[in-house]
Formats: C-alpha cells, sequence, structure tokens
C-alpha cells in the first residue's frame, strides 16, 4: 500500500485508519437502507476523517498545525467509537464485532495521542 511519496504514507497509524474506513465500508454495505443517511452516513464520515486528517496535519508548517489535525483525527475515532454503540443498540452489529472493532479503534487512539506527544521532542 506504501507508495512513500508523502511524510503521512510512513505512519503505521495512518494505515491502520486507512483499514479502518475499508473495514466500516464493508461492515456498513448490509445495513438497513433507511440508516443509510443517518448511522451508515455517519460512521463512514468519522472513520474516513480519521486517516484524512492524520494526512492533511502531516503535510502542514508547523508541529503545533500537526498537533492540531491529531486531535481532530483522535476526535473522529471517539465519533466512531459512540457510532459502535449506537450500532450496537439498535442490533446492526453482535457484540463480537462491537468488541473487536472498539478494540481496534482503542488501538489507533493510542497511537495518535503517542504520535502527537513524539511531536517536536
Amino acid at each position: 500500500m506504501k507508495q512513500g511519496n508523502f511524510k503521512f504514507e510512513k505512519l503505521k497509524v495512518w494505515e491502520k485508519a486507512i483499514q479502518l474506513s475499508n473495514d466500516v465500508h464493508m461492515m456498513t454495505r448490509d445495513w438497513p437502507k433507511e440508516e443509510m443517511y443517518i448511522l451508515t452516513s455517519q460512521i463512514k464520515r468519522a472513520t474516513d476523517s480519521i486517516s484524512l486528517n492524520i494526512a492533511e496535519g502531516c503535510t502542514g508548517q508547523s508541529d503545533a498545525e500537526f498537533k492540531k489535525f491529531l486531535s481532530y483525527s483522535s476526535r473522529s475515532a471517539l465519533e466512531v467509537i459512540n457510532c459502535l454503540y449506537l450500532a450496537k443498540g439498535r442490533e446492526l452489529i453482535d457484540q463480537s464485532l462491537f468488541d473487536t472493532k472498539y478494540e481496534y479503534v482503542g488501538e489507533i487512539v493510542k497511537m495518535i495521542f503517542g504520535l502527537k506527544n513524539s511531536i517536536g521532542k
């Protein structure tokens, strides 16, 4: 997957965020049509926003700018967690899938905070 022309392509957290977006896309394909413009759209936009903000911030002018975009990225990840709770409550996903995705998003959040804390050191 790595082309290597851009700094963000070298980041493991960006790769994981891309994988999450692809997984969520597949997960939501069979959700009911009445959720298409509600929860399906919301979780997909939030998931995509994680990698998009990492990429955009990585090409910024300063460390402070990158940290700001990493904050946006972590907020989007927490939005995904909330969407997972909604999906489970609406019986769109079972407990096992919830647990798997919850753990995966949790790993991404930890990696974002680790990256954010390493900037400027």
